[in-house]
């Protein structure tokens, strides 16, 4: 991965983008790590899989709600405070 200060990746734009379409590059900026650039298609690509992720794990959480014995209902009746 390659690393850009903040003043390199300003005055240097065009080949920070360039290289950011190749490969993530991170932004330094006070000798810490404060950004990393990554081109579109790594972007959706990751945001696909935490979504792919996160839609795994609530499934995993219905099922084992339900097999606890947590109905709809039983939901519905402790979000509205009823007894």
């Amino acid at each position: 991965m390659q690393t850009f200060t903040a003043n390199q990746a300003k005055t240097q734009f065009g080949q920070f983008l360039d290289t950011a379409q190749r490969e993530p590059v991170q932004v330094m900026k006070h000798d810490r790590v404060v950004g990393v650039m990554v081109s579109v298609k790594d972007y959706e690509a990751m945001r696909l899989f935490y979504a792919d992720r996160l839609g795994h794990r609530l499934q995993q959480s219905a099922a084992l709600a339900e097999a606890a014995g947590l109905t709809e209902q039983k939901l519905n009746d402790l979000l509205s405070g009823s007894d």
